[in-house]
This record gives structure tokens, C-alpha cells and sequence, in this order.
């Protein structure tokens, strides 16, 4: 499922390819054929993201307000594709395409998403006012997921997949911050101090928007690759995620795997002793 970084950076890039523009929508695959009506030949004024949820403005005119809400969540297998074609018009869709909104000579289908309606500005508000802290947002507000966290007998590594308290972390960033912390997975969130939260806190923040501007999760610092110069390498990139049986880079104890909130949790067992 992509996380929170690759939902602001497709945010961002359908808003450069067809922002302000007057857009055709479609529904290749019928699914949302009413929804696709309702946007089709309006322009797109606005793109945002909070969490793993996205949101696109349309509006009647260049200078209108938006009055309708596209709202996409990905979930395990939706994706965006995006063409560049000739004025004669996109290739036809391949596969079950959800949506296609095409201007000019850019297209962009929505294949396989979770969530896929219209909405109005009330409407996204409240999906708004659902989920949690995003670390990617100016407006996030750390102070209430650590009210909530501290009250919590829920493990830390679960309470940091809840997106209606920290909206946008997944599996990924989820093992990786706990790791960079030295936190076990397992302890409570009321018995994480103050201290621990805002480390955690801006850590997200920091390896969250470096995920932005590179396009994918690097994680590890230079000392602790293979390749200690240059960009992370793919088998570099991560201290614990997907590295099962393999050394820790920190203290050389196998990592390990178990099922956790019907997810898979990494750890190293010394560097996040209980």
C-alpha cells in the first residue's frame, strides 16, 4: 500500500500535468460512470493529500472555486498512470481503468483504488476530521496523537498504523522509525515519554519529506551502508524492513519478522530490547 509520501507526490504531480486546465473524465471500466459525469469537462483547480487519502478540486471555470471534490484512496493495489500522447487522443485503457481524465495530450488513469467518489467541501472535511496527524501537512497537530498515544495501552508499533492517529505511516516507515528510535514494537504507548514522541515525531516528519523529494523510502544513514557514498542503493536503503535473517547494521543480531496487527513487523531484538 503506498504510504503518505507517495500520495503528497502523486497529489502534486496531477496538479502540474493537468492543473488549470478543462479536463475530460471518464469511466473505462463503468464503475464510475456517475462519478466521471460529475467532473467531466471542469477544470482542475486544486490537488492535496492527507494521509494515504487524496483530494482534487474541480470547479466550473479557471478562476471558480472548487465545488466538487475528486477523493481517491489507493488502498493495496490502486495506482496512477499517466501517458503523453498525440493530439488524436490516449491509447485505449488497459485493464479495469476506474477513471481517466485526460487534457491535451496527457492522460492519467486510476486503476484498482479502495475509495473512489465525489465529494462535496463538507464531505472532505470530514474525511479531514477523521484522520489523525499527517507529518507531511503544516497543519498537522502532534500534540493531540501524543495525547491519545499516552492514554493508550495499545502497543507503539500498532498505534502508529492507526490513520486516525498518525495519518499516512505504513508497514515501511512504521519499522524504520521504531528502529531509528531503539523502540520496541511492543511497548505501550502510555509508557512512551514526551521525549520518545517528539523524537519519533520528528523523525516522521524528516524521513517523510525526504521520501517526497526522492520518490522512495531511504531510511538508513551513510555509515551503516554497504555503499557509504552516493545514494542509497536498494539493499541499503532500509535498516529492518524486509531484511528477515539478514545482519542488523547496527550490532549484527538477525532481524526478525512476526505477524502483528495483521501486518508483518520487523525489529532487531537487541537494538529494540524490551
Amino acid at each position: 500500500m503506498p504510504e503518505g509520501h507517495t500520495v503528497r507526490r502523486q497529489a502534486t504531480r496531477l496538479l502540474r500535468v493537468l492543473g488549470g486546465r478543462r479536463v475530460r473524465a471518464s469511466s473505462p471500466q463503468g464503475r464510475f460512470a456517475d462519478g466521471a459525469r460529475l467532473l467531466d469537462g471542469r477544470v482542475l483547480r486544486s490537488t492535496d493529500a492527507h494521509g494515504k487519502h487524496l483530494f482534487a478540486g474541480f470547479a466550473t471555470s479557471e478562476t471558480a472555486r472548487p465545488d466538487r471534490w475528486l477523493h481517491v484512496h489507493l488502498g493495496l493495489y490502486g495506482v496512477w498512470l499517466e501517458q503523453d500522447h498525440d493530439p488524436e487522443g490516449p491509447e485505449p485503457p488497459r485493464g479495469a481503468v476506474r477513471l481517466r481524465l485526460t487534457a491535451g495530450s496527457t492522460t492519467a488513469d486510476l486503476r484498482g483504488p479502495t475509495a473512489c467518489e465525489v465529494l462535496t467541501a463538507p464531505q472532505v472535511r470530514d474525511v479531514h476530521d477523521r484522520l489523525g496527524a499527517d507529518p507531511l501537512r503544516r497543519d498537522a497537530d502532534p500534540e493531540a496523537a501524543w495525547q491519545r498515544l499516552r492514554r493508550s495501552r495499545t502497543p507503539v508499533g500498532a498505534l502508529l498504523m492507526q490513520q486516525d492517529l498518525v495519518a499516512g505511516v505504513g508497514n515501511v516507515y512504521r519499522a524504520e522509525v521504531l528502529f531509528r528510535a531503539g523502540l520496541d514494537p511492543h511497548r505501550p504507548g502510555s509508557a512512551v515519554d514526551r521525549e520518545m514522541w517528539d523524537r519519533l515525531w520528528a523523525d516522521l516528519v524528516a524521513l517523510m519529506r525526504a521520501g517526497v523529494r526522492a520518490g522512495r523510502i531511504v531510511t538508513t544513514r551513510p555509515e551503516h551502508r554497504v555503499r557509504r557514498s552516493g545514494p542509497a542503493s536498494r539493499e541499503d536503503a532500509h535498516y529492518v524492513y524486509r531484511r528477515t535473517g539478514l545482519p542488523c547494521r547496527v550490532c549484527g543480531t538477525p532481524v526478525v519478522a512476526e505477524p502483528f496487527v495483521a501486518r508483518t513487523l520487523y525489529r532487531c531484538p537487541v537494538c529494540q530490547a524490551a
